[in-house]
């Protein structure tokens, strides 16, 4: 695994940002650190296809129990 920086933008620290925003559990120290480091484009990415997976898992589980 290869480390980066910790001021540099990673996928596990944009997808942990994202997932901690859907939860709304981000402190304010880490969004504004997040703010100066990530970049808008990968958090617009990661939020879309967590969504997206989100949303199918919903899907599955209806059909699982409407079965």
């Amino acid at each position: 695994m290869v480390q980066t920086p910790s001021g540099a933008p990673s996928i596990a620290r944009t997808l942990k940002a994202v997932a901690a925003s859907f939860f709304g559990v981000r402190g304010s120290r880490a969004h504004q650190d997040d703010l100066r480091h990530l970049k808008p484009l990968h958090v617009i990415v990661a939020g879309v296809a967590m969504a997206a997976v989100f949303v199918l898992s919903l899907v599955l589980v209806v059909r699982m129990v409407s079965r």
